[in-house]
């Protein structure tokens, strides 16, 4: 059994060529529209930009705020924006533009797969990943998981 990665280095080194130049320059995007105050990591299997502990520790799993990520699955590759899964007029206005790209839309709840870079609006996504601040991002999760919200949504049922 192959050793699992361990580091952003080792998780890129273990991807096919074509894959490893796709989530470089994904990377590249991110990394020069990330907003101050997020950090880059390797968690959940994945490249990872977050909110650190250290900004935010009041989180509803104990695990900093993920607010996106670089993924190579066994079919594609993806990039995960949770600035467009935390509020439904973002998702819907990504949505929107990413489709005047003329571009194929394939999308999950907070992730868009990729097979070739040339599949992915980069600008679009570093407009994206541009437009949600740490204190906003934070100010969504505790909207979302605070008691009042939870109770709400018990009640919606």
């Amino acid at each position: 059994m192959a050793k699992k990665p361990a580091t952003i280095e080792e998780y890129l080194a273990a991807m096919p060529d074509d894959r490893r130049e796709a989530l470089e320059a994904v990377r590249k995007v991110i990394l020069k529209k990330l907003p101050k105050g997020y950090e880059e990591t390797f968690n959940w299997g994945m490249i990872t930009y977050q909110v650190p502990l250290s900004t935010f520790p009041d989180t509803y799993n104990k695990q900093p705020l993920m607010y996106a990520a670089l993924a190579n699955n066994k079919r594609e590759m993806a990039v995960h924006l949770m600035c467009t899964y935390g509020d439904e007029q973002t998702r819907a206005k990504f949505e929107e533009d990413y489709r005047a790209t003329g571009k194929r839309f394939d999308a999950g709840k907070s992730c868009v797969r990729f097979r070739k870079l040339d599949d992915l609006p980069l600008p679009l996504i570093g407009k994206t990943i541009a437009s949600v601040s740490v204190k906003k991002l934070i100010e969504w999760h505790e909207a979302t998981h605070s008691k009042a919200a939870k109770a709400a949504r018990r009640r919606a049922r």
